[in-house]
Order: structure tokens, then sequence, then C-alpha cells
């Protein structure tokens, strides 16, 4: 199940998240080491294995320092389940809100989805050869009956007629090397589909909480009988949706939802977020403190370890990995009652980004702004570069943007480079067509950009 991080150690998880995250070394390194620990821990001693529990982290950083984008890129190099959630959604038990259990529930899903999809890859070739069989006969019914009468018969020659069976087989045959070779994409066919799922089940009467909601929803969609429908579709949309289909037919969901929840108590992920705004910053004993506090207190069983009811069956919390993270810039840490800190023991504060952090955000990262910019336009043929000293310009402006203003941190670029940009999107493929050449310089920046420094009501730039 861990085999994926049996090859990399701390410093290649490191690695791997540089490739997306810029700075942010102390982050970096704690959660590094915290996802080593899920595969030194399956493979410790059996008496000790279940005694081991994980070290969550509580990050500390103003928006968009990076946050949430270490945790998510942690889950995507792990292979595991991962969910994000903001406290600040949940409320009290007994009053209107999300119930904190949902987040569990949420990273099960999640999981079932994963496996789901493992599965179905497995048995794709299989369930591809049954569709083709599908497509096929509605193209060309197959004759059941060997016993048809010939349908030729040449005194010439000593072989046996033809009958109505064999040529039949051969014709299949060759629209079976047509469907191959993709000549017949276009032909429109009529298949049999399964219907949509019934529409969600309103329950009368007191409220009811999300599994036992869910639970008569499973409930009751299993026992009404499975209907089809006939459609016409080209030979290409069919296979897209027989595939799905036939995969599904293949694949054990009993196997799916065991490995799912071992999956999800082993190695999920989950991240909440706005964890601050549930911290009490003043010990009232009364206000909206109380509410807070009820919060905490209901997310601290969770974050211990239970066990929790879920469409899929009872799931252990053990040994999930829970990441927090707040800004913190009216609570303090210290502020969530003593309980709920103690459950992470990690403490990490990321730094706030400089200027040469943007200029790093521009150019490196895998999923850098400047790359996806770039591919847009290259959709339309367009070729779009980005000199050196723009990218340094660009830097400078949202790091000043930012410190006049709100410090929203790396999502301020995302304003800026739409600033810069919005002219050049607008004008191709009208003004600017294909195999045009764009190089963004210094100037052109300045150019662009400079009213957004100069002017010092800069509301309409605040995301």
């Amino acid at each position: 199940m861990l085999e994926s991080l049996e090859h990399l150690t701390p410093a290649q998880i490191v690695e791997e998240l540089d490739k997306y995250i810029i700075g942010q070394k102390d982050a970096k390194r704690n959660v590094a080491i915290a996802l080593r620990n899920r595969w030194r821990r399956m493979n410790a001693d059996e008496s000790i294995r279940r005694e081991i529990v994980p070290n969550n982290i509580l990050m500390i950083g103003a928006t968009g320092v990076g946050k949430t984008e270490i945790a998510r890129r942690l889950a995507k190099i792990a292979d595991a389940p991962f969910t994000k959630v903001e406290a600040s959604k949940f409320t009290e038990v007994g009053y209107v809100g999300r119930d904190v259990e949902s987040m569990v529930r949420d990273l099960v899903e999640q999981s079932v989805n994963m496996v789901k999809a493992a599965k179905k890859e497995e048995v794709k070739q299989k369930a591809a050869e049954v569709v083709e069989d599908i497509i096929l006969d509605a193209l060309i019914p197959p004759i059941q009956s060997r016993g048809s009468a010939p349908v030729s018969f040449s005194s010439d020659t000593n072989t046996m007629p033809d009958t109505d069976y064999e040529l039949n087989e051969r014709t299949r045959e060759k629209f079976r090397e047509k469907i191959r070779n993709g000549e017949l994409e276009d032909r429109k066919i009529e298949i049999r589909v399964q219907q949509s799922a019934l529409p969600g089940v309103g329950v009368m009467g007191p409220g009811m909480d999300e599994a036992s909601m869910m639970n008569i929803q499973e409930m009751i969609s299993g026992m009404m009988p499975k209907k089809t429908k006939k459609r016409k579709v080209t030979i290409a949309e069919a296979r897209k949706i027989l595939l799905e289909e036939e995969a599904a037919k293949l694949i054990d969901m009993d196997e799916v939802k065991e490995e799912a929840i071992f999956k999800a108590e082993n190695a999920g992920v989950i991240f909440i977020d706005e964890i601050d705004k549930v911290a009490s910053s003043s010990k009232k004993s009364g206000g909206p403190d109380v509410s807070r506090e009820g919060v905490q207190r209901d997310l601290l069983p969770i974050v211990e370890g239970s066990a929790v009811n879920t469409k899929y069956g009872v799931i252990n919390t053990d040994h999930i990995l829970f990441i927090a993270a707040g800004a913190f810039h009216v609570a303090k840490p210290s502020d969530l009652i003593p309980e709920l800190q103690g459950r992470f023991p990690i403490r990490v504060e990321l730094q706030s980004l400089t200027k040469e952090d943007f200029y790093q955000i521009l150019k490196f990262p895998k999923n850098a702004l400047t790359k996806q910019y770039v591919a847009l336009l290259a959709a339309e043929e367009v070729e779009l570069t980005f000199a050196d000293e723009a990218l340094d310009e660009i830097a400078s402006i949202a790091f000043e943007v930012n410190a006049e203003v709100e410090n929203i941190g790396a999502r301020r670029l995302h304003t800026v480079m739409s600033r810069l940009l919005n002219e050049i999107l607008f004008d191709v493929p009208d003004k600017i067509g294909a195999n045009a050449k764009i190089l963004v310089t210094r100037e052109m920046v300045l150019d662009r950009l400079s009213d957004m420094v100069r002017n010092r009501d800069l509301s309409q730039y605040i995301l």
C-alpha cells in the first residue's frame, strides 16, 4: 500500500516539493519526515506498530505563502487520499453547520475513488475487449445457429459451400479490424446504457446526520432495479461510455471498500485550514468564543483518534496525518485549547515571500504562472516568452503591492499577470494571428502595470 514511499527518502521528498514550491525549507523538511515516518511505521515491528502515532503539524504563516500547496503536493507524492477543510465552516454539535466527522467521510470518498480508478486501470484491457464485442454486435449482429443452409455452391471446387454463419463471422472479423484501426469512429450505433442514479432523497421530520442520509440513499438506490435506456451515439462516444460501465462490472466493490479504508487510515492526509479562526483570542466566558471552543472540542476526538461511521464502513482516525494551518494574525497558537495544541506537536512557521521569492516563483516551478500562460497561447500557435528583466519587474511590482495594500502572498501574482496579459489574450487570434512571437519586456511591464503602484486606492486589484 505504501510501497511508493519505500524509495522516497526525506531528502528526495523535499526535492520533489522544490519542483513546485519556492522556499519554506523548514516546512518541507518537517512534512517530508512525517511522510517517511508513515512508511517506517508500516515496516516497524508488529508489536509496537499500532502504538506509533503520527506527529501532526501546525503551519503558521500568512495567506499565499504555500501552506496548502505543500500539503496537497505531499499527498500527491505519496499517492495518498487528501482532503482540505476549513475549520471556520464547522460549528459546534447542536448548531447548524457541517459536522466535523464529514472531513473523514470526504477522505474515505477520495480514497474509494483513488482505489476504484486504480482497479479500473488494471481491468481496462479486459473491459476494452468486451466493449469491442458490444460495438461489433451493434454493427453486425451475430448469427446464433451454425446450421443455416448454404448460400452458394460451386461445382468447380471441392470445398464446402459457406453457410450464413460463416459469412457473418468473416464480415464481423473485417469490421473488427476496421474498429481497431479507428476507421469507423464517426459511425453511429444504438447501444443500451444504464440510466443515471436516482436524485437525492429528502427525508421529512427531525434533522439527520450526513452518514445516515447517505446510507438511506444508498439503500434505496440498491433496492431499485437497474434500468437501461437506448442511446444513438458514435462509436467513439460508445467506447467511452461502455468502457466505464464494463470496467465497473469487472471490479469487486467489497475489495475496493476494504482497500480504500486501509489506505485512508494509514496514508490519509487531512488539511485543516483557518484553524486560527476557531481559536479564542481572549479568555471570555461568553459570546462567540464559546462556539469556537466547541468546534475545537469537536475536532479533538477526530485528531486524537476515534472511529467514524461512513457509508463504506467504520474508519479509525488514529493514524491519519493531520496538518493544520492558520495565519494567526489576531489569535495565537497558544489560544487553542491545550488538548488540541498537544495534538499538533510539530510547529512550523512559514516565512513571508520576498521579491526574490516572487521572481523564482515566476521562473522555476513546473506549474509556474508564466509557463501556464505560455501553454495557453501555444494552443493558439502564438509563441510567448518573458525576458528576465520583465520577470524581475513583475516580482518587484507584486511585492510592492502586497506591502502597500494587503499581503496575499503568491496569489498577488495572479492579479499582476492577468493585468499584464489581458490585452494580448483578448487580441489573440483576431488581431494577433498564428505563428506570432510575443516577447514580454521590462518596458511592456512598466507601461501596463505602473499605475498599479502609483494608485494608492488599489481595492480593484485585491483578490
